[in-house]
């Protein structure tokens, strides 16, 4: 299983994730698009197909099929985890 750390360290990754938190449910074709226009990432839709799935390896994304089609949705619950193991004290500032 790929390490949810690895899997965010990768920045077209962290657009994808931000592009899902965005719109939900958005095709592979959608998001190549989305990468093109608004962040000027000229991927492959073989790579960008491959990032969503160390993403959905890890629960970032969840996938569904409808007829022949392949929706993405972005699932944060996999982050409480960070959260969990590294809790911000309140009140305490952040530097």
């Amino acid at each position: 299983m790929t390490d949810i750390y690895r899997a965010l360290a990768d920045p077209t990754r962290r657009i994808i994730l931000d592009e899902l938190s965005k719109r939900e449910g958005q095709t592979l074709f959608e998001l190549c698009g989305r990468l093109a226009m608004a962040h000027k990432l000229t991927s492959s839709r073989q790579a960008v197909s491959q990032h969503l799935a160390v993403l959905e390896e890890v629960g970032l994304v969840r996938t569904e099929r409808q007829g022949r089609t392949k929706l993405h949705w972005f699932d944060g619950s996999p982050l409480k985890t960070i959260v969990t193991r590294w809790p911000i004290p309140e009140g305490k500032p952040r530097s």
